[in-house]
Order: structure tokens, then C-alpha cells, then sequence
């Protein structure tokens, strides 16, 4: 990895005009932005289907992509919706933030719309399509089509029958619900060439995407309900131990996510079989992975179910180098960045360097005044990535104003802060000048907006994932100020300077 930088930016927040961002105009024109801001990355969180709460990390399925993402305007160009149809689209009522609910009920008819007026051509794609990802598409495709049937309910609350997937019972189900689980793969044939199509085109301008992957599945996913051997579950399929983290700088109490956690001696006997699909699965939509919570895979936050709170939890030891030698065995050419965040132990931290990818470095973690040198930016290894923030940061701008005192003096010491430049450009101004290989902002903090554009808080539901930059943001003024500052402190490579 040379030494470059990147904007964080999720496709959600692209300030297309239907209510979302989306895999069309607005995803190219910001990778044209990119490129004018001489940036090399652009980092995006996971693209799965998302489930209560609309996190990206808790999606129904490690494979399948959202289709809230898939752009109409393209299926108007194809002829699979009329003009007409988006006339039928709600009026936005707020463009800085996204309404799911309204997104998802908006949506449904009309991508049902485009589904029935495909035609054999696009049929028979979508066919080839389905067979070639059936390892997990018609898995996915049944367990979307049931969970609708049953009222959008969880499979541990579906009939015994197909809940215990029993042969006789999925095979009736796959019978009378062939058009709808159709219908979903006909979904994600949309969703990957849409996505396969902009990937391509950011590559061909020199600017590489970095995927996001999240070390857990959702209970209520088609991974644990098809595989429900690889993970840590009771007799009746119900997870016993649920993942979380120990009370650290995010939460004194906590975060209890209430994933399942993993059967980890049933991934070691198939040489991790199912995690090398899905990070080969994320490979072919990105140019780098990060793993998240990269430390789980040393040891992990075990929780009780129905624990309160995650303080309850013990930690347990994962797969450790075993699982990190299969990794780099199957791609051995894939960068991967480890996220690393969080309060570690000795091991933990040998772990990760000892995988040799690099790690994470936020510099909203880096001003203590009561221990200055502590995660200070001259202490960052040239083997990480450097982050003003990330998605479950505030922005920069409120960071700085809501931090002590002390902790804001000394940052304004340490970084020489200056009334002209402000706080967030000078953050920034640090992160650029550090040592490591690869220095990401997001969006947020070169726009400089309050928390109001916070994207997560973690620990809460409800109000978060929302965020969405206004048509106008991007200015071209925007771009030449990061070009510049980015070429100052030689994040530009010399093979992009040469295009120029």
C-alpha cells in the first residue's frame, strides 16, 4: 500500500434524489469528485440486507446486497420502469437524512414492477446468475420469500418444519414460493451488476474501494438458518452466548450487539470454508477488506443470552493465527485492514501485528492530556491506517467542541490549531502528516458539519445509519482544497501524477 488517502463515504449518504443514495449517477459522480480531490480510496461500510435497526452489521445475509441501493433510474434507461412509474415515488421530506421505512415501502412495488416486466433476456441472465451463486442464493432467496410469508417474522419463530429444515418442508416451500424467491434473486442480479458496473468504473480512474466486512451474523439471517452447525447454539437452534464487548471508551457498560457467536472448532474442521466464501464473496465487490473487530478472531466478549448488559460477559479465545494463515493461504494478494479498535490486551495486539496487516489509528483517541504521548499521531506505525473519526465517531467538529478543556488544549498544543484553519481541517492536516501508509477522512469532516451528521452511536437504536450529504456539498472548491492539502503531505502517487 503506497502512501495515499481516501474519503469515507457510505452509498447511502450519495444524495441521489429518490430518498437514498444509490449505485447510479450519484455514486459516479462522487468517484469523479474523488478523483478531481487526487484521493486514491474510497471506503464504504457493509452493503448487506439490513434488518431492525438498518445497520449494516446486523444484515439477514453475508452474501446478498441491499436492494434499497439499487438505482431506478438505471432501470428506467433499461426499459424495466417507465418514467411513469417514479412518478410514483413519495416526495422526499428531508434530503440530509434517509426514512427506511418510507425507502422500503416506496420501493418494493416498483422494483416488484420492473420484476414482471422482465423479459426473457433479463431472465435468463438472472437464471445464470442464480446458478452461479447457489451456494448462497437459494438459500437466501427461500429464507426472504418464507420470512415474508410468515410476516417479516424471525425463522426462530417460523413452523418446526421449515424452521428445523426439514428435506420435505423446503422442498414444498421452494415449490409454492418459486416466484417469489425469484423475484429475490432477480433482486441481487440487479444489485451485483449494478455494483460490478460502478466498481469498474471507479477502478479505471485509479481510485480503488474499500469493503467492509463484519466479523458476526444476525441471529435472524440466512447464514444461521441454513448453517446453524457453525455457530454457538443451544439444542433448540437458539444461541446460548451472544457477541458484545467489554465496557471500554464507546460505553462504560458496554456493547451488547447480540449476535451469535461462532462454533469455532466446526469452521476449523472445514478449513474455514464459509469465511473464505465470504471474504471472496467481498473481494470481487472490493479492492481492500476490512475486517471488523479483527481482535475477535484472538479472543472475543462472550455473553450470556438475555444478559442486561454486556458487563456480564467473559472473554473466550477464538482461532487465532490458524484462521489468519487460511486467509492469507486463499488470498494471498488481498489487502486487508484490521480493525483493531477498542482496549486490547497484550495478546490481542501481538495478534494483530504479528498477521502483519495493518491496523487502525483514530485520531479522536490520540489527545489525553493526562497522558499526552499515548496514541499520539507521532507515535502511529507506517504499517496502519490513520481515521479523523469513523462511522461510530461523532464528527470531528462536535468531537473537538465536546472534549475537556484540558484535552482541547493540549490538542490545539500538539497540533498547533489556529483560529483561520479551525479545528477539523487542522485534525485532518494531522492525520495527513502522520506516518501511516493510508489516511482516511469522512465525508462529514471535510464538510465540517456538527454532530447532527453523526452516522452511529453505538449502543443505541433508532436514529442512526440516516445521514446524507446535500446536493451541492461536493463542490468543486471542495476538491482542489483536498488535492492540495493531500499533495502536500505526498499522498498523491507519483503513477496519478504522471495521468495528470
Amino acid at each position: 500500500m503506497e502512501r495515499s488517502s481516501g474519503i469515507f463515504l457510505h452509498i447511502t449518504s450519495l444524495e441521489s434524489p429518490h430518498g437514498i443514495g444509490t449505485l447510479g449517477e450519484c455514486a459516479y459522480r462522487f468517484a469523479d469528485f474523488l478523483k478531481r480531490a487526487g484521493q486514491s480510496y474510497w471506503q464504504i461500510l457493509p452493503l448487506g440486507v439490513t434488518g431492525y435497526g438498518d445497520s449494516p452489521y446486523q444484515p439477514y445475509s453475508s452474501f446478498a446486497g441491499n436492494p434499497l441501493l439499487i438505482d431506478l433510474d438505471m432501470l428506467v434507461e433499461e426499459g424495466l420502469l417507465m418514467p411513469a412509474d417514479l412518478e410514483t415515488l413519495p416526495p422526499v421530506r428531508d434530503a440530509a437524512s434517509v426514512d427506511y421505512d418510507a425507502v422500503r415501502d416506496s420501493r418494493r412495488q416498483l422494483l416488484l414492477t420492473a420484476y414482471r416486466r422482465s423479459g426473457t433476456t433479463v431472465r435468463r441472465a438472472v437464471q445464470a446468475f442464480a446458478a452461479e451463486q447457489a451456494d448462497w442464493l437459494s438459500d437466501y432467496s427461500l429464507y426472504m420469500a418464507l420470512k415474508e410469508r410468515y410476516g417479516g417474522g424471525s425463522w426462530q419463530d417460523w413452523p418446526e418444519p421449515v424452521r428445523l429444515r426439514q428435506r420435505k418442508a423446503l422442498e414444498d416451500a421452494a415449490r409454492e414460493l418459486a416466484d417469489e424467491a425469484g423475484f429475490h434473486d432477480f433482486l441481487q442480479y440487479l444489485f451485483f451488476r449494478q455494483l460490478h458496473a460502478l466498481k469498474t468504473y471507479v477502478n479505471d480512474l485509479g481510485i480503488r474501494l474499500i469493503g467492509d466486512l463484519p466479523i458476526y451474523s444476525s441471529e435472524d439471517s440466512a447464514d444461521v438458518w441454513a448453517h446453524p452447525e457453525l455457530f454457538a447454539l443451544n439444542e433448540d437452534l437458539r444461541a446460548s452466548h451472544i457477541s458484545g464487548v467489554p465496557p471500554d471508551y464507546f460505553s462504560p457498560d458496554g456493547q451488547l450487539w447480540g449476535n451469535p457467536l461462532y462454533n469455532w472448532p466446526a469452521h476449523k474442521a472445514t478449513k474455514y470454508e464459509w469465511w473464505m466464501k465470504r471474504i471472496g464473496a467481498l473481494r470481487r465487490c472490493a479492492d481492500v477488506v476490512r475486517i471488523d473487530h479483527f481482535r475477535g478472531f484472538w479472543n472475543y466478549w462472550c455473553v450470556p443470552a438475555g444478559a442486561a448488559t454486556a458487563k456480564e460477559g467473559t472473554w473466550r479465545f477464538g482461532p487465532g493465527m490458524n484462521f489468519v494463515r487460511a486467509i492469507q493461504s486463499t488470498f494471498p494478494d488481498v489487502p486487508v485492514i484490521a480493525e483493531d479498535l477498542g482496549l486490547l490486551s497484550a495478546g490481542a495486539r501481538s495478534f494483530v501485528r504479528d498477521s502483519g496487516y495493518p491496523g487502525m489509528n483514530v485520531l479522536q483517541f490520540s489527545f489525553n492530556a493526562t497522558r499526552p504521548a499515548s496514541g499520539a499521531p507521532h507515535t502511529f506505525s507506517e504499517n496502519s491506517v490513520c481515521y479523523t473519526g469513523t462511522h461510530d465517531n461523532t464528527t470531528s467538529l462536535a468531537w473537538y467542541r465536546e472534549i475537556s478543556n484540558a484535552d482541547r488544549a493540549h490538542a490545539k498544543r500538539y497540533m498547533g490549531l489556529n483560529e483561520e484553519e479551525g479545528p477539523v481541517r487542522g485534525l485532518i492536516r494531522s492525520g495527513m502528516a502522520s506516518a501511516s501508509r493510508l489516511f482516511i477522512a469522512p465525508m462529514q469532516d471535510w464538510l465540517e458539519l456538527d454532530a447532527e451528521a453523526r452516522m452511529n452511536t453505538p449502543g443505541t437504536v433508532g436514529c442512526n445509519w440516516q445521514w446524507r450529504m446535500l446536493p451541492g456539498q461536493r463542490s468543486g472548491q471542495l476538491a482542489a482544497d483536498i488535492r492540495r492539502v493531500t499533495r502536500t503531505f505526498g499522498r498523491i502517487p507519483k503513477a496519478r501524477r504522471r495521468k495528470r
